[in-house]
């Protein structure tokens, strides 16, 4: 066992909970090596070309599943460096405060943290990200002015987006970053803002284009954590390992674990995989006479004070990409004009917390997202509200409006699967980001998420990896130092 790698900490993904652990762990001075099992994207523009990524779906997980009900699916997720964060739409906000509470009434469980513990954190996220609002352009200006003046209970305030000042100098990727991968690094991901900060770093590994295949346990004792085996069977020893391959992927390789280690004992087993949060999610577009010249388009964020667990944002797509919402009995030339004189908007609701939608894992056949939701009927009341509210303003603006819901291979902002709590009763992962019962085993993806929240996740799970990894830092720099004054001179 001498001769195998040997590490400070493991890091399994490198999305945004993986690159930010990685950029605090690497720069308290520890050995850290991260395992992404994608590669590095193209830089050749193909992340950029609507018919290679919408189209093909060239970059798209190729992985199956199974639903609760045992048809086949293929979840809509990314494996290359960075993770889904290369990819979405760079919406970056905070949670509220209320948001960490507990709402049962809507089936939310409350965090173990409030938000003033995860401010400094959003600071330093919303730095390094370089996050900024940009102007509302004209036509979305008169649209919002028009609702506004027809169905007054709408408020708007701007959205705060991970995008380069100067984007609009680069008319292509203004156009295509909100499901694009940006080639010139205009849009905040975790590669380009934290893992290139510490790629040349002696104590950072980075190793690509393998998956992890199980976790490996100290000989000595089953509940501390001692490494990972790869796909190709090779070991590779480490004091601490960090889960960060989200929410349909590290309470795979945790159930894999506990059950294979006579772990099921344990309280916190019960829940692994359990609690899936996916959001309740609507593509909705509306049409006008005029052609629609906008170009980010993604700079608003619509809010309804009688729907607190809702919000809208307006999708950062041009004519070219709201074409392909628009259904395919229409003929392509027409939806073609019809997308040149339309605007995209993304509708998202709080999706509750139901023990029953779940992902398991499985050695003997695929592994299974199972997810309904009926099971959280408050949030699919909203939700049918929110659609019909806000179909109904566009309507008195002039616009004609239809809408598609998204379905469950829509996994981007999959979240809850490894909740985060006090008790492991009812959770997974203490305040501090270690699995209760477990040694040496931290979480800082999506999967801790007690709450999907009204927005986006991306920035709390940033900001929640940065709090895990700097209080880890200190606790393993403290641990090595008190190993190294016990070693006799």
């Amino acid at each position: 066992m001498n001769s195998q790698p040997h590490f400070d900490v493991i890091i399994i993904g490198s999305g945004a909970g993986g690159s930010a652990a990685a950029y605090n762990l690497v720069n308290a001075g520890l050995h850290v090596l991260l395992i992404e099992k994608g590669r590095s994207l193209p830089r050749d523009g193909s992340t950029l070309d609507f018919k290679q990524v919408v189209g093909q779906g060239k970059f798209n997980s190729k992985e199956s599943w199974m639903d609760g009900k045992g048809h086949g699916l293929m979840p809509e997720e990314h494996f290359n460096i960075g993770g889904k964060t290369k990819w979405y739409g760079a919406a970056l906000l905070r949670y509220s405060h209320h948001e960490f509470a507990g709402d049962p009434k809507h089936q939310c469980p409350a965090w173990p943290i409030v938000l003033d513990d995860m401010a400094s954190y959003y600071d330093q996220a919303e730095r390094m990200l370089g996050v900024r609002e940009f102007e509302c352009e004209p036509a979305l200006l008169h649209i919002i002015n028009r609702l506004k003046a027809s169905s007054p209970g709408w408020q708007t305030k701007p959205l705060p987006l991970g995008l380069s000042a100067n984007i609009l100098s680069y008319p292509l990727e203004a156009r295509h970053f909100d499901g694009f991968a940006s080639v010139a690094n205009l849009k905040a991901d975790g590669e380009s803002i934290f893992l290139n900060k510490i790629a040349t770093t002696p104590n950072f590994t980075l190793m690509t284009g393998v998956a992890v295949k199980e976790l490996i346990p100290c000989a000595e004792n089953r509940t501390r954590i001692a490494g990972v085996r790869l796909e190709n069977d090779s070991i590779i020893m480490a004091g601490t390992v960090l889960l960060a391959a989200g929410a349909l992927h590290s309470p795979r390789l945790l159930q894999q674990f506990m059950e294979s280690q006579q772990l099921t004992s344990l309280p916190s087993y019960a829940n692994v995989g359990r609690n899936l949060k996916l959001h309740l999610l609507t593509a909705m577009v509306a049409i006008s006479p005029s052609i629609k010249s906008d170009v980010i388009r993604k700079t608003t964020l619509f809010l309804d004070s009688d729907l607190s667990h809702s919000s809208i944002q307006p999708l950062g797509f041009d004519g070219e990409l709201i074409a392909t919402l628009i259904p395919t009995w229409v003929p392509r030339f027409i939806a073609n004009q019809i997308g040149k004189r339309a605007y995209g908007f993304f509708l998202q609701t709080e999706d509750g917390a139901h023990r029953d939608n779940r992902v398991i894992a499985s050695t003997n056949s695929l592994p299974t997202l199972d997810y309904d939701a009926t099971r959280t009927p408050m949030a699919l009341h909203e939700h049918q509200q929110l659609v019909s509210r806000f179909r109904n303003a566009l309507i008195r603006t002039g616009m004609i409006a239809f809408s598609q819901r998204i379905g469950l291979n829509g996994t981007a902002h999959a979240s809850g699967t490894l909740m985060t709590g006090g008790n492991p009763m009812n959770s997974v992962v203490d305040p501090q980001g270690r699995v209760h019962g477990l040694k040496s085993l931290y979480v800082v993806d999506g999967s801790i998420l007690p709450r999907s929240s009204r927005v986006n996740p991306a920035l709390t799970i940033y900001a929640w990896s940065l709090l895990v990894s700097e209080k880890l830092a200190m606790q393993l720099k403290h641990e090595k130092m008190q190993s190294s004054e016990s070693v006799p001179a």
